[in-house]
């Protein structure tokens, strides 16, 4: 029942995007039909037009369509902001200092390194 839905949803989504297939699909299951009834040329004796013109017509008038309702959804489009405040709070941290002289650390040398720590890893077989 999910799988249903989903693509119900799916199909949905799409179809506007496949709104030109869909008017190709039918021009070309009833283009005999068209080509002797509706074409402007279908009078003419060689016409090589073939109920294309209609076709045009139909797509220029699809994708009017299609941009006077994208025209119309980006008008009644309205940003609505929530402002969300949090109210923070900072307070002052006394500075710390150290009396300890640690820098003792790097006034000597060092006297040798290891080198059990620095090995590529193993790989077993």
């Amino acid at each position: 029942m999910k799988r249903f839905f989903i693509l119900l949803l799916s199909f949905l989504i799409m179809a506007p995007s496949f709104g030109s297939l869909f008017i190709y699909a039918s021009f070309k299951m009833n283009q005999t039909e068209i080509a002797k009834t509706i074409c402007v040329q279908r009078k003419l004796a060689f016409n090589s037009c073939n109920g294309r013109c209609e076709l045009q017509k139909s797509i220029k008038k699809y994708s009017d369509n299609e941009r006077k309702m994208q025209d119309s959804l980006k008008e009644k489009t309205e940003l609505v902001y929530v402002q969300n405040t949090l109210e923070v709070t900072f307070d002052i941290v006394p500075v710390i200092e150290s009396k300890n002289n640690s820098s003792i650390l790097f006034e000597k040398k060092p006297i040798g390194a290891s080198n059990l720590t620095f090995h590529p890893p193993l790989y077993f077989a």
